[in-house]
């Protein structure tokens, strides 16, 4: 297998879907098993239960996407490195942005432990499950370090040039997961517990694959001298990474604010949203990846000074991404269903609302999908480009957007306002990064 990739040389086109293809099947596969999961619990412990599952999903975002934004800019630096081919300081900033994310990631946990139950409140969680939700956050909150580990060992693999251990890794921990799945909740009867305690578990085998990996790789040597702090390659990776985390805590407040309209709902109403943010995650996850594909195929040639190279990849990854969300829409929209049908019992009390809310919100995400893509692809490339701010600012201008649909137009417009705050979201944070783009263009090829 080959561990790493030089995408300094030769089509970019080829570099961009060969590298974007095993981490779109890797990200596919992340998204089955939570699918699975939510699935089982869903149609096996309840639609309460699957409620108590969605009621936590921003809550748990708001810690996770920090650590995703986090681990992104490491990706970003190492790329840079590589490309650069100044191995010393690769190694060097692989080793703090480690301390970091150990860092971060225990004082994520610490937090998210102490805030569980006064948030879950806070947002207006139903009585009827808000002590399975509680359960279910605090069981994945206590996998951060966990989830922290993965993202740091897989960003540093994408760096350089291997998404396919990550889509090994992943492959591995999917089986073990819905195979803990229906061992904790079918035979054990753990129910939620046992839900959340199986992604974490699962996320330790991926991150357990990906450090084998990485030790196997020559120009990976993490030396006593690679761990002695240097406070200032440490305050720039913060400078450099808080920016993007900034914005996805920003984004996830967001998110956070419109749940708390959404639980006002009743728990149908909140599962059957649920059901459809679970087939959001499948419906995104091509996106993420074509992203992260552009961020190292971008960082590379921008660390080697190849700056024509970096203009002709971003028009490549964005008519790949034009294409793949338009075929992606329109296989959600026919399957709409089907796939409704695997998280929502319509013979169950409650079951029937719950699927009609999810078929309508599914369709409303498929029609505006090319407007996410784009999003993901413009975001990484402004970040390739030592421009993170721009991807905060976009943050918030979604913060904006949720907090103004859920909060001031369903005054309006009724609960259409919840169906119709991501696209809007989507789109305006979109032109926070594509305008600004223009303007970084020129001046990167003059």
């Amino acid at each position: 297998m080959k561990k790493i990739s030089d995408m300094t040389e030769g089509s970019p086109a080829r570099h961009i879907l060969t590298f974007a293809f095993p981490l779109i099947i890797t990200n596919i596969g992340q998204q089955l098993y939570m699918i699975a999961d939510a699935s089982i619990v869903g149609r096996c412990v309840g639609v309460k239960a699957l409620a108590a599952v969605g009621a936590t999903d921003w809550l748990y975002f708001l810690i996770l996407w920090t650590v995703v934004g986090l681990t992104q800019s490491i990706s970003t630096y190492v790329s840079r490195y590589f490309g650069d081919r100044n191995f010393n300081a690769m190694n060097k900033a692989i080793a703090m942005c480690t301390l970091l994310c150990a860092s971060i990631g225990a004082a994520l946990t610490l937090a998210g432990l102490i805030s569980a139950s006064p948030m879950l409140e806070l947002l207006n969680t139903p009585d009827d499950i808000i002590d399975n939700a509680e359960i279910y956050f605090n069981t994945l909150i206590s996998g951060t370090l966990i989830v922290a580990a993965y993202n740091m060992a897989a960003s540093v693999l994408r760096a350089l040039g291997n998404s396919r251990a990550p889509l090994i890794a992943m492959g591995i921990s999917a089986f073990i997961n819905i195979g803990l799945d229906l061992l904790f909740i079918l035979v054990l009867k753990m129910n939620i517990f046992g839900a959340a305690l199986a992604s974490v578990l699962a996320q330790l085998v991926s991150f357990i694959y990906c450090f084998v990996v990485l030790k196997r790789i020559g120009i990976v040597s993490l030396g006593k001298s690679t761990w002695i702090i240097d406070r200032k390659l440490m305050k720039s990776i913060i400078s450099f990474g808080m920016p993007l985390a900034l914005g996805y805590i920003v984004i996830s407040l967001g998110g956070v604010i419109l749940q708390s309209t959404v639980n006002l709902k009743g728990s149908a109403f909140v599962a059957g949203y649920t059901a459809t943010n679970k087939v959001y995650g499948l419906l995104e996850c091509s996106a993420i990846s074509l992203g992260i594909a552009a961020s190292t195929f971008l960082s590379q040639n921008y660390g080697a000074g190849k700056y024509k190279r970096v203009k002709e990849g971003i028009k490549t990854v964005s008519l790949i991404a034009l294409i793949l969300s338009g075929a992606i829409s329109v296989i959600s929209i026919a399957l709409r269903n089907p796939l409704m049908e695997l998280f929502l019992n319509a013979n169950e009390k409650g079951g029937a609302e719950a699927q009609r809310i999810a078929v309508y919100y599914l369709i409303v995400l498929s029609l505006y999908l090319s407007i996410l893509y784009l999003l993901h692809i413009f975001r990484n490339v402004l970040q390739a480009m030592e421009i993170a701010s721009w991807s905060m600012l976009s943050g918030f201008a979604e913060f904006i957007s949720r907090v103004a649909m859920s909060k001031i137009v369903i005054k309006y417009i009724g609960d259409n306002a919840l169906f119709y705050a991501e696209p809007i979201a989507w789109f305006v944070a979109l032109l926070i990064v594509f305008i600004p783009y223009f303007y970084y263009r020129k001046k990167l090829l003059e």
